[in-house]
């Protein structure tokens, strides 16, 4: 049997967005271009969003796979914006997950492919995407040495995306103006204390100690800064073994800290793009292929992964016959959305690209005043907080609809014990029933599950009923109790036509 859907990409990006097509009852295969799952560190930081994401997916054991993560992995309780010593603290966070979740990515993508076979979903290795063509009601795909059928194609193949490629997708942006370096080491003499040195003159490196004895080392040196697109290229293709990061570090630190061995090496640079269009035809981006920018607190593999989450449910109801033209390529679709998130994105490591590679006197002073205001917590902090954990991620509001609707619904108690978040469903919306005598009961279909809750507090505490989606965004809030009125608003989340539901 063909797939509905190919996934070209085997990292976290591309297993995540199998997983969860799977998860909304899609035929799926992935294909990976490399032999083998990755066995490098890579991405190593999972914020609080990208958690509940994971916290949707159910595992063989039962449990959820951002359960197994968080066993697997180190949680700390704050987060870096530019390597700033003042660090934003999550734990007063209301996610269930107010951590920051150190572990290596090739243990994420571990997880996910250990699922992924659970599930009967194969996963090609060795076997690259090297293009497709269309054919009567979808895409006939090379990959391997073979063609394979589908009716659509998912680039998440990393950066230098071959997908993107050959969409003919521009991938405009702002050109690299330093490169630094990014290693997991062994470290004989470790600093007492992990956290970063920064200094004009030499530049700035990071310590961070990671699950199995490890640590995590990056940094960037004066020199490696202010350079122009083909110097930063020059740089990038020159040899960066075990012997110059011992020479780097010390530059920088004035120790190597006692550097025994570097399993893994990396150089990046800050290079800012964003694909112009996510979706061409039955082709989509997602991850790196869709926006690459400076690596800065593990944000490119969150919300890639977030991509996937919205991606997915909107491209399963596409092939069920359910999504309204606004969710296929309206005010609603997954690249309106995500653009806007990746727009945020590069402005933010833009800024903390500024505040760490800026190595003046006057770099000094303002890493010192934003410290000092994240330190002090209060609107700067919590702004900040909010953006990097993903929580206040929200999407573009319809004119006319309830202020909360394009928000994320925080995971509400319901009444027969369970959570909100982990009573969605990636093939149906969850409509959420406050009103005591249940008035929105009889509303449920193929395509809504209603739960009963408690009468929430605060900005919700007037609120008769949400309409949740998959993702865990706000479609609809309403404090009527008039269950004529909800069953439009549904009609216009679940109907491909828009037609009116009756209501009994």
């Amino acid at each position: 049997m063909s797939a509905q859907v190919i996934v070209a990409g085997g990292g976290p990006v591309g297993l995540l967005t199998a997983a969860l097509l799977d998860a909304a009852g899609v035929r799926v295969e992935v294909f990976e271009r490399n032999e083998g799952p990755s066995e490098h560190s890579k991405a190593t930081t999972m914020h609080p969003r990208t958690l509940e994401v994971l916290a949707t997916v159910e595992t063989a054991g039962g449990r959820r796979l951002a359960d197994v993560l968080v066993d697997h992995g180190t949680p700390r309780p704050s987060a870096h914006f530019a390597v700033l010593p003042d660090r934003l603290d999550y734990s007063g966070l209301d996610t269930p997950f107010p951590i920051v979740l150190l572990i290596p990515q090739a243990d994420t993508e571990r997880f996910l492919a250990d699922h992924l076979r659970w599930r009967g979903v194969p996963v090609h290795y060795g076997q690259a995407v090297q293009g497709w063509e269309e054919v009567d009601g979808g895409l006939r795909v090379r990959a391997g040495d073979r063609d394979h059928t589908a009716g659509y194609l998912v680039g998440a193949d990393g950066a230098h995306s071959h997908v993107r490629k050959l969409s003919s997708i521009a991938f405009p942006g702002r050109e690299p103006t330093a490169v630094g370096f990014v290693a997991d080491v062994d470290l004989a003499n470790p600093p007492v204390v992990a956290g970063q040195l920064w200094h004009h003159d030499t530049g700035f490196v990071s310590t961070v100690p990671m699950p199995g004895g490890k640590w995590r080392v990056f940094g960037t040196e004066v020199g490696d800064t202010g350079l122009t697109a083909e110097e930063v290229r020059q740089r990038q293709s020159e040899p960066f073994g075990l012997e110059e990061l011992r020479a780097a570090l010390r530059r920088i630190a004035g120790t190597d800290f006692g550097l025994r061995a570097a399993p893994w090496i990396s150089r990046a640079s800050d290079s800012t793009r964003r694909a112009t269009r996510y979706r061409s035809g039955r082709v989509l981006l997602a991850g790196d292929a869709a926006h690459v920018h400076l690596p800065a607190g593990g944000q490119g593999l969150n919300v890639g992964l977030q991509d996937a989450m919205n991606l997915a449910w909107k491209l399963a109801a596409e092939i069920h016959g359910w999504a309204p033209a606004h969710l296929i390529d309206g005010a609603g679709s997954y690249e309106h959305e995500r653009q806007h998130v990746a727009e945020q994105l590069m402005a933010n490591t833009l800024a903390q690209g500024a505040l760490m590679h800026t190595f003046t006197a006057g770099g000094q002073a303002l890493r010192d005043l934003v410290s000092g205001l994240i330190g002090r917590g209060g609107d700067t902090a919590e702004e900040l907080a909010g953006s990097l954990s993903g929580l206040s991620v929200s999407y573009p509001q319809p004119e006319g609809t309830h202020p909360l609707v394009g928000t994320r619904a925080p995971d509400l108690p319901l009444a027969d014990g369970g959570t909100l978040h982990r009573a969605l469903r990636h093939d149906r919306y969850l409509l959420v029933d406050f009103t005591p005598e249940g008035h929105f009961a009889e509303l449920g279909s193929a395509r809504v599950e209603v739960r009963a809750a408690p009468s929430p507090s605060g900005t919700w505490s007037t609120l008769c009923a949400v309409l949740v989606r998959p993702d865990g965004y706000l479609a609809h809030a309403t404090p009527s109790a008039d269950p004529l009125g909800l069953a439009d608003a549904l009609a216009q989340w679940t109907t491909a036509d828009g037609a009116t539901v009756s209501v009994a």
